[in-house]
């Protein structure tokens, strides 16, 4: 049996407090303003550490799936990058970006993300990966009866706008991964920050969703089962993306770090069992309890009939 941990949404933070000439004058200064106004009430990087922890601690695989960071500033590259070193000693990580980690055009170009967490995106068939802006993608990972399946839908976008998108070129990519004999034969694990299943206006979707979602739901047709693992919402739901085959489990997880009341929302981990035969076995979820000293079971939103 194969045991995932999803994480995401970290947020870190510089430990060195704000750094005012890297965020004035550009879009960092939305971000800072969300954190003074919000995220500051709710961060707490004991949970953090905890989660991280925990889920390390209890799977063979922990995923992150974006916003790693919270500005997507060097000193929180490098604060990330600790924590998930830590854990990559008990399991193997694999991470994704988030709208968070690519928030200037210039650090996309310069693919900063990438150049902080290679090391979690070493894919098992880099003949099939694209080279695009953000790095190479699909990253893919063949283990046991999984494959997991890294995407980019994170790029630079205007203040108050935290849209995603794959693009054309990825989705072709990721055609050519599923039809691989060696992913064809496992059940595919997706790894993608924003939501690829949205029933929200599209305006909305423009604004803060997966903008090719559509396209993302032809690519994928061709599959009767799977798991499409997300983040960006802020809390753990579970629905269905139907296909021609059968379906695919669409789960979120909470941020890693958020301290809130709701079970769905509270800062925990998923855990996900897989089965020697591919089958999804289980689907649960872990969260930090009241005291903040340990973790308890958590709820799963289910929009499944949604």
């Amino acid at each position: 049996m194969m045991r995932i941990a999803h994480v995401s949404d970290l947020h870190v933070l510089s430990p060195a407090g704000v750094e005012w000439r890297r965020i004035l004058f550009n879009k960092r200064i939305t971000g800072h303003v969300n954190l003074v106004m919000r995220r500051s009430r709710v961060y707490r990087r004991e949970y953090l550490r905890m989660v991280l922890a925990q889920a390390a601690a209890r799977a063979d695989q922990v995923v992150v799936t974006g916003d790693i960071t919270n500005l997507s500033l060097e000193s929180e590259y490098i604060a990330a990058r600790a924590l998930l070193d830590d854990v990559a000693r008990t399991a193997e990580v694999t991470v994704v970006p988030g709208n968070h980690d690519v928030y200037l055009p210039a650090i996309f170009r310069e693919r900063d993300f990438v150049r902080h967490f290679d090391p979690f995106l070493q894919s098992d068939l880099p003949e099939l990966a694209r080279d695009l802006e953000a790095g190479r993608y699909p990253c893919v990972k063949l283990r046991g009866p999984v494959a997991l399946i890294a995407l980019t839908s994170a790029v630079p976008r205007p203040p108050f706008v935290s849209a995603g998108v794959l693009g054309r070129e990825q989705l072709a990519a990721l055609e050519a991964v599923l039809a691989h004999p060696e992913v064809a034969r496992r059940t595919p694990v997706l790894l993608i920050h924003h939501p690829p299943v949205d029933h929200r206006p599209r305006v909305v979707r423009l604004r803060d969703g997966l903008v090719d979602a559509t396209a993302f739901g032809r690519s994928v047709a061709g599959l009767a089962r799977g798991l499409v693992l997300y983040g960006h919402i802020h809390e753990r739901e579970r629905r269905v993306l139907p296909t021609p085959a059968g379906g695919l489990d669409v789960v979120s997880a909470s941020g890693g770090a958020l301290d809130d009341p709701r079970a769905s929302v509270r800062a925990g981990f998923n855990l996900y069992d897989i089965d020697d035969d591919g089958t999804i076995a289980s689907v649960q979820a872990w969260m930090v309890d009241e005291s903040g000293t340990a973790v308890t079971r958590a709820a799963i939103v289910d929009r499944r009939r949604s």
